[in-house]
């Protein structure tokens, strides 16, 4: 039984970190772990899309427990919004949000993906859309805009709680839980990093008495 401070080594990136804030993790790298139960999916870094809260909430998990089976993935794309977000400021110029076939490897390699995309309501619901269209995943939405179970669903993704109409459905992955509040840039608050936790560890449980 540990008594005191537990240390915990935390692998960053894939590889060494080049100019300024190289001693962060850039675009297109993941931590891995020894078991893949739980993904943490974070925006590129830049000026406006930094790691935090995505350091915080891995951490927060891996004190909970969840340490061997929790990795981060920045994705090398994850500015801007998808191409065929149609009628989305942004979609046609700037920044374009994708995925690699790597990145969604690496994600259904996991079964539970939590994901951050910022304080644009569309742009985060069309995101998640995006990639739960094409990784068959169960998710945790973490945004700092206030987006709801019907924002996706009109977009055709399906969610624990409002289920598109069969014809629309778009996705193969779903939202199983959303976590409003979480402000880009900052550490979140104890009451927040709770309902993150609780809403982890609450899908962690039914998967394991799926299996």
């Amino acid at each position: 039984m540990p008594i005191g401070r537990v240390t915990q080594v935390v692998d960053c990136r894939e590889a060494m970190g080049m100019g300024k804030g190289g001693g962060l993790a850039n675009r297109g790298t993941i931590s891995e772990c020894r078991y893949s139960d739980v993904i943490v999916v974070g925006m590129s870094p830049g000026r406006r899309h930094v790691t935090k809260p995505v350091c915080d909430i891995t951490s927060g998990l891996r004190q909970q427990g969840v340490e061997y089976s929790i990795s981060t993935l920045v994705l090398n794309a994850g500015n801007g919004v998808p191409p065929d977000a149609k009628g989305i400021s942004g979609a046609l110029s700037g920044a374009s949000f994708g995925l690699t076939d790597k990145e969604i490897v690496q994600i259904e390699r996991h079964k539970i993906a939590i994901l951050h995309h910022g304080n644009v309501r569309s742009h985060v619901v069309h995101k998640v859309r995006f990639i739960l269209t094409a990784c068959d995943v169960k998710a945790v939405v973490v945004s700092q805009a206030p987006v709801d179970y019907e924002d996706f669903a009109k977009e055709g993704v399906k969610t624990s709680v409002v289920m598109p109409p069969a014809d629309r459905i778009k996705t193969k992955g779903m939202v199983m839980a959303i976590i409003s509040g979480v402000t880009r840039g900052q550490t979140p608050t104890r009451e927040k990093m709770v309902e993150i936790i609780s809403a982890v560890m609450k899908l962690m449980k039914k998967q394991e008495k799926m299996e």
